[in-house]
């Protein structure tokens, strides 16, 4: 037992220095790794401030350049390259301010380099105010180079023009005679009036421009000054050679006008007298052609009010007559202000009284021929007129048929077959509107209608009577096969006549909407440019063409399907067909497809149905054969 303790104390004392040791070791390596960490985030923010200051003195070293431009277009160019620096030094200033804040942060934590990171970013700070500076400087250089080389540009244009006008003014060219100074004259005048607008334009600008540069103390102050006083120095010189030029040819004018002034008097009256002739001749040989008697009445009433006004024209001829005998007198030369003589228009004067019979006879003869125009315009206006009235009155007679569908199928036939036997009286009311076209009777008084639209019109009522045997042949089927009441169809028929106020035989979609809520469709009403889901339904089935308009025949076809629509077989799909047919053929078009179907049901259709053989075997241009196609398709 007294073994066992044997060096318990020192035992013990080692292994509490061992614990002691370990934990201080434990410190020392947190310590380290700490350091080590801080300092290679010292490293990192110094690596930032370097770059920058690298930037900087890259920056620096370009903006102590001496290089300010020697011409606007260079200076314009640096200073543009200066704009895009400075955008870029807003850049870097801003990453200069985030290494500053990033700085005092690792200060404000303690870190171990605090000392070295105050100092790098004091001088970071220092080093771009520095170039904010320069740059600052350098700018400021470069628009007082601009403004300096912009001044003599200009200068050098005021110049440039007051030489162009010293050539001008310092002509000797004074004229020869009264005409050719005023023409002088003139163009001084407008020569002085652009010297008064360059004063505003040019002098008063550089003017402006040397103050600015004055005032502002420009290093280049004695150049400007100097330049300035040349050019108005010339300024002044030129204004007064321009006076001195202008008073000589006053001068000139005077002393030439008391010896023109006779040739003036007889050259303005000569003129006077020409222009009239000209004009009277003018009118004298202008084609006769008129469109109405009217005019031609016109026209002969003009001719005999300027025949007797012709005595003042003979006065005025007299008094050139005497005004040459004067002239002639004085033994001078020819008037250099006209061309004119009084033996030419003495010429002039006999051949007018020529002219005025030559026209005397040409009135005559198209009065004539206005008066044959118009008994013309009455003969066709009293026929289009006559037969606009007859077409108006069949179609109101063919659309308010009454009645059985028998009845009003015979009466409808009746009444085609007496549209057709109308052709005959078209065809005279063409040819009278050829007559008229041939003698260029392009327009006419007595009526609204042509034979364009006439025949348009009774086209239009061929057709009409056409549809609508074909529909009422189709009530009567319907009727027969399907069940539906006469006086059902009877009351389809009215109500679609009723809406059809323009007698067109065809309603648009918001007459068609009408028409279905007068037979008790109940269709909502929805806002103004709002789709209608359960209307466009119908109209994709009534009006699937998408025209605009539903024909009586598509609407009748409409609303027999809506009496039998729960009625499906073979034969009723052949019929379907065949109402889309005119006339009712075992065969249908590509057009008539195209016309009652969607694009994508014509094309299905024509893929698929086969070209129709009459019964000798003969095939019909553009024609299929539905019968073939349902049987194939439908007999399920």
């Amino acid at each position: 037992m007294s073994e066992s303790n044997v060096g318990l104390e020192e035992i013990e004392s080692r292994l509490n220095q061992l614990v002691e040791n370990w934990a201080e070791l434990k410190v020392m390596a947190t310590n380290r790794g700490q350091k080590l960490e801080e300092s290679l985030i010292y490293q990192q923010f110094s690596a930032s401030v370097e770059e920058e200051e690298s930037w900087i003195q890259e920056k620096h070293h370009l903006l102590s350049s001496e290089n300010y431009g020697d011409t606007l277009a260079s200076v314009q160019g640096l200073l543009k390259k200066h704009d895009a620096f400075e955008t870029d030094l807003q850049v870097h200033e801003d990453r200069c301010g985030e290494i500053k804040d990033r700085g005092d942060r690792l200060i404000e934590e303690g870190n171990h380099n605090a000392g070295n990171i105050q100092g790098r970013c004091e001088s970071l700070l220092e080093k771009m105010t520095g170039l904010k500076h320069t740059a600052n400087l350098r700018k400021s250089r470069l628009g007082d180079n601009f403004a300096f080389l912009q001044f003599m540009w200009k200068t050098d244009v005021v110049e440039s023009w007051i030489a162009d006008k010293e050539t001008q003014v310092r002509s000797e060219e004074y004229g020869r005679d009264l005409s050719s100074v005023q023409t002088l004259l003139t163009k001084q005048e407008t020569f002085d009036a652009g010297l008064q607008a360059f004063d505003k334009e040019g002098i008063q600008t550089i003017t402006a421009l040397k103050d600015q540069l004055v005032n502002a103390q420009h290093e280049q102050t004695p150049a400007i000054q100097e330049k300035y006083n040349a050019v108005i120095e010339r300024w002044n010189k030129l204004l007064g050679d321009s006076e001195a030029r202008k008073e000589k040819l006053h001068l000139l004018q005077h002393q030439y006008r008391e010896i023109e002034d006779l040739y003036l008097t007889f050259a303005k009256k000569a003129s006077a007298f020409n222009s009239w002739f000209e004009n009277a001749e003018e009118d004298l040989t202008d084609p006769v052609r008129c469109n109405s008697v009217e005019e031609i009445k016109s026209l002969r009433e003009a001719h005999d009010r300027f025949k007797a006004s012709l005595s003042a024209a003979q006065t005025d001829f007299k008094q050139l007559a005497t005004l040459d005998k004067q002239i002639k007198s004085y033994n001078v030369g020819p008037n250099p202000y006209t061309w004119f003589t009084m033996e030419a228009l003495d010429d002039t004067w006999r051949n007018l009284q020529k002219i005025i019979k030559e026209r005397d006879q040409e009135l005559a003869k198209e009065q004539t021929r206005q008066e044959e125009n118009d008994v013309l315009r009455k003969q066709f206006a009293q026929a289009a007129n006559t037969f606009h009235g007859w077409l108006a009155e069949t179609r109101a007679s063919m659309m308010e048929g009454t009645g059985t569908l028998e009845d009003q199928l015979e009466a409808t036939k009746y009444k085609a077959t007496e549209v057709r036997s109308q052709k005959g009286q078209l065809k005279k009311i063409e040819e009278l509107g050829a007559l008229l076209e041939q003698r260029l009777i392009l327009d006419n008084r007595y009526t609204e209608h042509s034979t364009v639209g006439l025949a348009q019109q009774w086209d239009q009522l061929d057709q009409l009577g056409m549809r609508m045997q074909h529909n009422l042949e189709q009530q009567i089927q319907a009727r027969n096969q399907s069940g539906v009441s006469e006086d059902a169809l009877r009351e389809f028929s009215m109500m679609f006549k009723h809406f059809d106020k323009d007698k067109s035989g065809k309603l648009d979609h918001q007459e068609f909407k009408s028409c279905l809520r007068a037979l008790g469709y109940d269709l909502p009403m929805v806002e103004e440019g709002q789709t209608d889901p359960e209307f466009q339904a119908i109209l994709d089935s009534v009006d699937p063409n998408m025209d605009g308009q539903v024909s009586l025949q598509e609407y009748m076809a409409f609303m027999i399907s809506r009496e039998t629509e729960n009625v499906q077989s073979i034969g009723e799909i052949e019929q379907a067909f065949k109402a889309l047919t005119s006339g009712e053929r075992p065969y249908i078009t590509a057009t008539e497809l195209y016309a009652n179907l969607t694009r994508e049901q014509s094309d299905y259709c024509i893929a698929r149905m086969k070209p129709y053989k009459d019964p000798k075997g003969h095939s019909v241009v553009d024609a299929y054969d539905y019968v073939l196609f349902t049987q194939d398709y439908f007999s399920v």
